[in-house]
């Protein structure tokens, strides 16, 4: 079988007969891959906790039929040992990696952008130098922009006219002025706007400076517009601690 090799990121595993794991992985140069890792689960595998989930790793596969088979791993950075430890860091990110599946849905298809933005993000959120919930919040948000779903804070949406404006509708798109506004558009709070803007442009001086109770309402809008793009909220959104 054909070899390849490429970074990748442990997206999720699932059990596949009594040894074997089907591994999600996003990879650098090939998107979307699900490959079987052969004999994982016995003890005395020689993969160790190569092939978790949040795990950072540079991989060889064999070509398969269907599934690819991973014949070497070797880990790059082991987020996973340093998420364990902090519950709210590791639900956000369980969403960042549950995002990062239902974004890319082209299997072997190059998505460069996605996976940088994942490992950066996950670099961000096991440094701890931001909130858990703020990290998760501005990868959701540059997410969605790399799929073609940026948001508009500064502009109406609808006719283009300079903000600010009060008004957010996720169905839009971003920001309305009052003469374009649509039925069941929000009415954030003028620096909870400014907020999302400095997420989605990673100003984190910003961030720091913003109020709890602005980046509790940033959080909501955030999650209503991811979910209005995937059709459906994330099940792992449930559990992350807002």
């Amino acid at each position: 079988m054909p070899l390849y090799r490429d970074e990748a990121v442990v997206l999720r595993t699932h059990k596949l007969g009594e040894a074997d794991r089907i591994i999600t992985l996003l990879t650098r140069h090939h998107g979307l891959v699900r490959a079987v890792a052969k004999g994982v689960r016995r003890t005395t595998s020689r993969w160790g906790s190569r092939l978790e989930p949040f795990t950072h790793v540079d991989l060889q596969l064999a070509e398969g039929r269907s599934l690819d088979v991973i014949t070497q791993a070797e880990t790059l950075d082991p987020f996973h040992s340093r998420l364990g430890l902090d519950y709210e860091r590791y639900t956000a990110g369980t969403a960042m990696l549950e995002t990062a599946e239902r974004l890319v849905t082209e299997e072997k298809q190059p998505a460069v952008q996605h996976f940088l933005l994942l490992v950066g993000g996950l670099r961000a959120m096991a440094a701890g130098e931001h909130g858990a919930g703020q990290v998760l919040d501005s990868y959701l948000l540059r997410s969605l922009a790399v799929a073609g779903y940026a948001p508009s804070f500064d502009h109406c949406v609808a006719c283009g006219t300079e903000g600010p404006h009060r008004f957010f509708n996720p169905s839009a798109g971003g920001v309305m002025c009052s003469m374009c506004r649509v039925a069941g558009s929000a009415t954030p709070a003028p620096e909870t706007v400014v907020l999302l803007g400095a997420l989605l442009a990673g100003d984190w001086a910003v961030v720091h400076a913003a109020d709890p109770r602005h980046r509790k309402e940033a959080s909501g809008l955030v999650a209503a517009y991811l979910a209005w793009h995937l059709e459906r909220g994330l099940r792992s959104l449930a559990y992350v601690e807002r």
